[in-house]
């Protein structure tokens, strides 16, 4: 996971990466109005692959909102939802990785999720931005598993998850509600290499 050059506290973040390209965080309550551009500018591009959406998901009350409950998810132990800026345009949104469903105990995994802008897929943005968060969750939050899942006709994101180091698992039928229909989800999983050899403390 080389990508990931810096990992530091930032003012309004308590998570911030920095890739060659991308600054990986979480959004604060006034860059509402730059998350909310992402989704309405890639609404059809994102609408094969993301649950239906209700009315309000697209107003800045939203996601200023969201962004709040994003900061108590993280400080509970319980996800993590960042967002990707272009570091040539710090202010400009461009994509969201998100690590859900955290099980601790004897489990240690969570679950991934992510898109990107129509505008910037086939650059190497997510393929980067991804290593850098994978990383984190990795080393700083001392995850030992990540399960991915994407529909099968999703050849880009199962290749990204390949390149990522991804393995196949299995196949769910009707595993998730996608655009008001239930479907088939490929499963995959990235293990932490490395988790015996971290600091718990």
């Amino acid at each position: 996971m080389s990508e990931l050059e810096r990992v530091y506290e930032a003012p309004g973040s308590p998570v911030h990466l920095e890739t060659r390209r991308t600054i990986v965080r979480l959004a604060s309550e006034h860059e509402a109005p730059a998350v909310l551009r992402y989704y309405a500018e890639n609404r059809e591009h994102l609408r094969p692959f993301d649950p239906l959406r209700p009315p309000q998901f697209y107003d800045e009350q939203f996601w200023a909102a969201q962004a709040r409950q994003n900061l108590e998810l993280f400080s509970a132990d319980m996800a993590l939802r960042l967002f990707v800026f272009l570091k040539a345009e710090p202010g400009r949104v461009i994509g969201n990785i998100g690590f859900s469903t955290f099980v601790r105990g004897v489990a240690q995994h969570c679950t991934l999720g992510y898109s990107i802008g129509q505008e910037f897929e086939g650059k190497g943005l997510m393929m980067e931005s991804l290593q850098a968060a994978i990383t984190f969750v990795f080393t700083s939050l001392r995850m030992h598993r990540i399960e991915a899942n994407y529909l099968p006709h999703n050849r880009r994101s199962g290749n990204l998850l390949r390149r990522l180091g991804f393995t196949a698992e299995g196949y769910s039928r009707d595993y998730l509600q996608i655009n008001g229909a239930w479907e088939d989800h490929v499963r995959t999983g990235l293990i932490n290499p490395r988790w015996s050899e971290i600091d718990p403390s």
